[in-house]
């Protein structure tokens, strides 16, 4: 009877058409905001939403990835934890056929830093041939920007997880413009590289064995107060890493500290390495739950993007990169880019990159964009995701924690696409950086992996 004795209450959901008619009729209504599960997966939805396994394995995947204590512990060589004749790279798995420019240009730069070719010409043709095993640096608890090209010589951070025990990797980083992470292989990079190799690699690992480790958890939470969001903006952590080691480092290496102390201070995105080694620390604490619908990784090789959830293992969901939309150097415009490219996406799996924005405002002068997409981007975030970081706070939202925890699910329930900022290379060999600005995963990469679940679920493995 209240029904019709009361005024009507009226819900309105899916077109807007539909509220603004009633409210230019001055009919009260409550929106509801609600969209149709992305194509083909209603079916997997049920199935996977049905999994009694699923909220508690995804429970404990965030527990541990929000859990992670990552610290700085040694800078080592590559030599030392890769195996013979292996070069990394980032992303999914791709064969020298299928490899973009800026991935070509990476390994052949990698093949003259190593002695393995005489020239440009020689390093194809031996690249070609299968003269060297390529594994993604995520097999081999690594990550690596842009190209991410990783090879025996190359110097490390290595990041321990002190709550769980995991370790993880992540080569030095060269700087921004013509490098080799982006392409480059000229012979500035090449000097560049040398140099790191003789003196800022060995100062840095005497460096880490005075200090002792460093917590990184701690030194991150602080940035994003301070600006940073982690991806595509780390002057506040490089400051704040620079104050940890100078001492050390006039102590350790007394010749070289003027110079390892000016590359390092002009630099500002020298602390992304070990950041993204402590997000792959972190994110690998919550991998292999059965049943977890958790996203544990999200990474680019400049042809495919790929990511994997935690309860599927080691197994590749792809979709075809895209190339960034935002701002580019010089006379570089959008026909000068490469499709996306490395495995930085791991700070945005771990909360931090673009789902970080709102904590900065200055990251849009990079990006493109306003001040207002920035925060935008970040309240979007926590539709797709499971919970808040309780360390990695942002101010600007009244110290409410990053959303950290992608879900597979909710993608597929909301449409809504991670995202991420990045950097964008030139898409011919040896160019170097373009520009930076935003991408959008590609939708199949969830969807492929939410059709896996589903399979997933009465499989008792």
């Amino acid at each position: 009877m209240t029904l019709l004795s009361a005024p009507p209450r009226v819900i309105t959901v899916g077109v807007g058409l539909l509220e603004e008619s009633l409210a230019a009729q001055a009919v009260p209504t409550t929106p509801v905001s609600w969209r149709p599960p992305l194509p083909g997966t209603a079916e997997a939805l049920v199935k996977v939403l049905a999994d009694p396994r699923r909220q508690a394995a995804n429970e404990l995947a965030v527990r541990r990835l929000t859990s992670a204590r990552p610290y700085l512990t040694r800078v080592l060589r590559a030599s030392e934890v890769l195996d013979e004749g292996t070069f990394l790279h980032a992303g999914p798995p791709i064969e020298w056929e299928r490899a973009s420019g800026p991935m070509r240009g990476a390994l052949i730069g990698a093949m003259l830093l190593e002695g393995l070719a005489g020239d440009e010409r020689d390093a194809e043709r031996e690249l070609a041939a299968g003269a060297l095993a390529l594994r993604p640096c995520h097999e081999h608890a690594t990550v690596g920007p842009m190209a991410g090209v990783v090879s025996p010589s190359m110097w490390l951070f290595e990041v321990r997880d002190d709550e769980h025990g995991g370790t993880a990797y992540c080569s030095l980083n060269e700087g921004l413009g013509k490098v080799l992470r982006y392409g480059a292989y000229g012979p500035e990079v090449l000097e560049r590289l040398r140099w790191m190799d003789e003196t800022l690699g060995p100062a840095l690992a005497a460096t880490l064995e005075r200090t002792g480790p460093i917590d990184l958890r701690s030194l991150m939470a602080q940035a994003l107060q301070m600006g940073d969001e982690l991806h595509n903006r780390n002057r506040a952590a490089t400051s704040l890493l620079l104050r940890e080691l100078a001492p050390a480092v006039v102590e350790a290496a007394p010749a070289d500290a003027a110079q390892v102390l000016r590359f390092i201070n002009g630099n500002d995105h020298f602390f992304l390495n070990a950041g993204m080694a402590a997000a792959k620390v972190s994110t690998d604490a919550a991998r292999d739950i059965r049943g977890s619908s958790l996203v544990v990784a999200m990474a680019r090789n400049g042809t495919d993007f790929g990511v994997q959830v935690s309860g599927l293992g080691g197994r590749w969901f792809t979709g075809p990169a895209g190339v960034p939309d935002g701002l580019y150097l010089g006379t570089y415009g959008p026909e000068d880019a490469n499709p996306d490219i490395g495995d930085s996406t791991i700070t945005e799996t771990s909360g931090l990159g673009g789902f970080a924005m709102a904590a900065s405002p200055a990251i849009v002068r990079f990006v493109g964009g306003e001040v207002a997409d920035a925060v935008r981007a970040t309240r979007a975030m926590y539709e797709i995701t499971l919970a808040e970081h309780p360390a990695y706070q942002i101010p600007g939202l009244g110290f409410r924690g990053t959303p950290v925890g992608i879900d597979v699910t909710l993608v597929a329930r909301t449409g809504v696409l991670p995202v991420v900022n990045t950097g964008i290379a030139g898409r011919v060999a040896g160019t170097g950086q373009v520009g930076a600005g935003l991408v959008k995963p590609p939708v199949e990469a969830f969807t492929s992996a939410l059709l896996a679940l589903a399979d997933a679920v009465s499989d008792p493995l």
